[in-house]
């Protein structure tokens, strides 16, 4: 079944369309026009501004034209992330899209529901001839995925409106009134390499699959594995063990991902050939069975790859695989006198290695700045052989719950529903945190359709779910006054 034949349709064929068009982060030139050629062809008043975000004004509705007006926002970048032996080319091809079931999942892709229904759910409200609304100014911005600047962009002249509604959560039974800040760490150093004897060494790459990833504010306190924390522990028994060298890792791509799969090749004495094969298969058995909760499907395995023999000094591969090991990882701290809510995490996200370089990024999230610089701090601090820096850091939404749109909201959703909606803050960055500070007296809250598996190949949006969410949407903007 095609996903254009879902209910209802005109969210679906939007979303379709806008699927066909490579959009990821900072790469939103194609989606950008589209979004312009799609505001004209409604004959809507839309502008652009210099960084690509996409304003576009349509009226209130017959009786509702004085009424005040509502933001509607989404972003239109995605997060782009493959299964391991894809050939996908985000650069140039649309996601493939299927129905199983309940469900609308991507082959082999990150399906880019995370914002791309919110996207298209906007849209549907713009074309529609027959929904009741207030005056609406639809805000469509960039690269929220990688660092939100196209929301930071933006200046108090450019929105008017009293209400904004932001389609960016992935639980359809919660309204979101706050979030947390974050900031980007990024760790950058170099190495002397040294070249060693071809004769008596063979090179072997160490592969890690399988494991489950994920988004790394809404997800870190599952302890699902890290890639970059297994991949370390495996490297740090192996030098100890074998003696083998390090001459590169390339594990993770984004920060706001848990890295899932990645690689190392290490250097190892062709008469340790079968030590190191040994001492392989005990710590690979060690990690599948540490991490089997969270990630059964943890994979570990080496092979013989060919390259040149230049590997890292000792002191040097060793600082770096123990500073990994030494990080704050996941969960920091929870939030006093709220249940289940993470205040502060750290997520290892990327590291590579290799041709006298190295680079390490982590992602800092917290809802309390403080707690926040004192943990880049504390990065900072083990990672003291190398330079450190921050880099794009973003504020935390802070909550209102005694809006009178978060009324208007929890009365919408129990006439649907029969029953009151979860209201709370998240452990995620929402581009509510930024849009409050800029426009302070506005109201806000954020809602959206079930969305799992968010920044992976998992990621699946439901079907039933999105009907629900629509339903909240329209009867939330017809009385809104």
């Amino acid at each position: 079944m095609s996903i254009t034949n879902l209910e209802p349709k005109t969210i679906w064929q939007h979303f379709d369309a806008i699927n066909a068009i490579p959009r990821a982060s900072t790469k939103e030139e194609e989606i950008t026009q589209f979004m312009i050629a799609f505001g004209k062809s409604l004959n809507l008043e839309t502008t652009v501004d210099d960084i690509g975000n996409v304003i576009i004004n349509k009226p209130g509705t017959q009786g509702k034209e004085n009424n005040r007006t509502v933001v509607l926002q989404g972003h239109t970048d995605m997060v782009h992330q493959k299964e391991p032996n894809s050939n996908f080319n985000f650069d140039t091809q649309g996601i493939k899209m299927f129905v199983d079931g309940d469900w609308v999942k991507a082959k082999e892709t990150t399906l880019g529901a995370d914002n791309g229904i919110g996207v298209a759910a906007i849209m549907a409200v713009l074309s529609s001839n027959d929904l009741e609304h207030p005056p609406i100014e639809a805000l469509f911005t960039v690269d929220e995925e990688m660092g939100m600047t196209g929301a930071m962009a933006l200046t108090k002249k450019q929105l008017k409106g009293s209400f904004l509604l932001n389609l960016d959560s992935e639980e359809d039974d919660m309204i979101t009134i706050g979030c947390a800040g974050g900031v980007d760490v990024m760790i950058d150093g170099s190495y002397d390499t040294e070249l060693l004897d071809a004769k008596k060494y063979s090179l072997f790459q160490i592969k890690l699959s399988g494991l489950t990833g994920g988004h790394s504010g809404v997800e870190i306190h599952l302890n699902q594995a890290n890639g970059i924390i297994v991949l370390a522990e495996c490297l740090n028994d192996l030098f100890s063990k074998t003696g083998c060298r390090l001459h590169s890792v390339n594990v993770g791509t984004l920060t706001n991902v848990i890295p899932r799969n990645g690689w190392a090749i290490v250097a190892v004495e062709k008469d340790k050939r079968d030590m190191f094969s040994k001492a392989f298969a005990a710590i690979a058995e060690k990690l599948k069975n540490k991490y089997h909760a969270t990630d059964a499907d943890l994979k570990l395995e080496f092979s013989k790859t060919e390259s040149t023999t230049a590997v890292l000094d000792v002191q040097t591969q060793n600082q770096i695989v123990k500073a990994i090991l030494v990080t704050p990882n996941g969960v920091y701290s929870m939030t006093e006198g709220i249940a289940d809510l993470v205040q502060t995490s750290n997520n290892i996200a990327i590291l590579h290695i290799g041709e006298g370089r190295f680079h390490a990024a982590c992602h800092t999230r917290s809802s309390v700045d403080s707690e926040r610089d004192e943990l880049a701090g504390k990065i900072k601090d083990c990672f003291s052989f190398a330079e450190v820096k921050e880099v794009g850091p973003y504020p935390g939404w802070e909550p209102r719950p005694n809006s009178e749109l978060l009324s208007l909201t929890m009365k919408c959703y129990e006439e649907l529903n029969g029953e009151m909606p979860i209201v709370k803050s998240i452990h995620a960055g929402l581009e509510c945190g930024i849009l409050s500070g800029i426009y302070p007296n506005m109201q806000m809250v954020s809602f959206g359709p079930n969305i799992f598996g968010a920044h992976s190949p998992e990621e699946r949006l439901q079907i039933s779910s999105t009907q629900k969410f629509w339903k909240l949407l329209t009867k939330l903007l017809k009385q809104l006054e």
